[in-house]
């Protein structure tokens, strides 16, 4: 048998009496047999396969830091409740009315030359019952007038007039918009709904009105009324500028404190990125020339024809238990020809789940012949997430002499 395969072999034998856990590992179950049919008494670690997986303070550190989520400490501003204060407006306002909506023409009757007088004399009595202070009789009058000409914005307007000095600004609206569909210039259209409007408080939109109606038709009336109605209307601008200027700050602040706490936890992520290389880097052995420093002269035995000396059936195919098929070729760069090393502790790759479990996966084991063959090709596999960490726990196991 040659003799780089025996010393190999003799070499097992001594890493077996120092671990006999190395032979709890299910490839090694004909050895067990083997020996146990030989009359051989094993320790019970031979048959119970533990695994003792020794971590640096640094894995340690590592782990603890990975389960951690980093803290990103938030500065909440407490935020007062913004209330708006009361504003003092002046000017009396009535109850909105509550009718039933009065009577309107229909658009689609045809006005004919006598409808058009008849309607006229129907406004003549109306503005005389007006004169009178006969309200209500105005507005008979009135929609008597609307209905016999729908279409004449001038009777909606006056009717709006009469609600007004009812008190009935509501009323006075619907007759107002109805007067400004038929003809969008009526002044006294814009001037009866503008008053209305100032009856029920709605001072922007009153002055609004007032000042269109003033420009179609200036009166001394308009001109009042818009004293009264300007002074509120600035002061609820104002005052909308005011809190809008407020909550808009207040979500600027919000918003700051937002930006700051994504950067302070972006910077958390990064430095912990970074820790965590420096970590890494500190660990991995100082460069690759020359191969995995201490290196596995000869690399794990390829196939052993012929099996162990005294009758193990063929051999141990395939190379170490547990390893890749066909044995790591040409061992790793930079060993001493002619066997593995005493000091490479074998127990320690067969009790790591991790290796075992990698040695079985395609894409690694062909990695790792990649970089036995030429050290060179570690670099293209350092970006890999699979490979990188098994190719560095390997050379963590396979240290030099002591």
């Amino acid at each position: 048998m040659d003799a780089t395969k025996l010393e190999e072999l003799k070499q097992f034998i001594e890493e077996c009496k120092s671990s006999p856990s190395i032979l709890a590992d299910p490839s090694l179950l004909f050895f067990r047999d083997y020996l146990e049919s030989l009359g051989a008494k094993l320790p019970a670690s031979a048959h119970k396969k533990s695994y003792v997986v020794e971590e640096s303070d640094e894995e340690m550190e590592e782990k603890e830091e990975s389960q951690v989520e980093p803290q990103v400490e938030e500065e909440e501003e407490e935020e007062e409740e913004i209330i708006e204060s009361d504003l003092d407006l002046e000017g009396d306002t009535v109850d909105p009315d509550n009718d039933p909506p009065q009577k309107m023409g229909d658009p689609s009757v045809e006005v004919t030359e006598e409808c058009r007088d008849a309607s006229q004399k129907a406004k003549a009595k109306a503005m005389e019952a007006l004169s009178q202070g006969k309200l209500e009789e105005a507005i008979e009058h009135l929609t008597e007038a609307i209905s016999l000409n729908p279409s004449s914005a001038i009777m909606y307007a006056t009717r709006a007039t009469v609600y007004i000095k009812m008190k009935k600004p509501n009323a006075a609206i619907r007759d107002a918009n109805a007067a400004l569909e038929i003809n969008s210039d009526s002044a006294k259209g814009y001037k009866s709904r503008g008053m209305a409007q100032a009856m029920l408080g709605q001072w922007e939109d009153a002055a609004k009105d007032l000042h269109l109606a003033s420009k179609l038709d200036y009166d001394e009336e308009i001109s009042a009324v818009l004293k009264k109605v300007e002074p509120n209307a600035h002061r609820i601008e104002e005052h909308r500028r005011k809190y809008e200027r407020l909550h808009k700050e207040r979500g600027d602040r919000k918003a700051e404190r937002e930006r700051q706490r994504r950067r302070a936890k972006a910077q958390a992520e990064y430095e912990k990125a970074k820790k965590q290389e420096q970590s890494s880097s500190s660990r991995k052995p100082g460069g690759m020339p020359g191969g995995f420093p201490g290196g596995m002269p000869g690399g794990f035995p390829g196939a052993m024809p012929g099996g162990f000396p005294g009758g193990m059936p063929g051999g141990m195919p395939g190379g170490f238990p547990g390893a890749m098929p066909g044995g790591m070729p040409g061992g790793f760069p930079g060993a001493m020809p002619g066997g593995m090393p005493g000091n490479v502790d074998f127990s320690k790759i067969l009790n790591d789940p991790e290796l075992m479990a990698a040695f079985s996966d395609p894409e690694i084991m062909a990695a790792l012949q990649d970089v036995m063959k030429n050290p060179a090709n570690l670099a293209k596999h350092q970006a890999n997430p699979k490979v990188a960490p098994i190719l560095a726990k390997m050379m963590g196991k396979f240290a030099g002499p002591q």
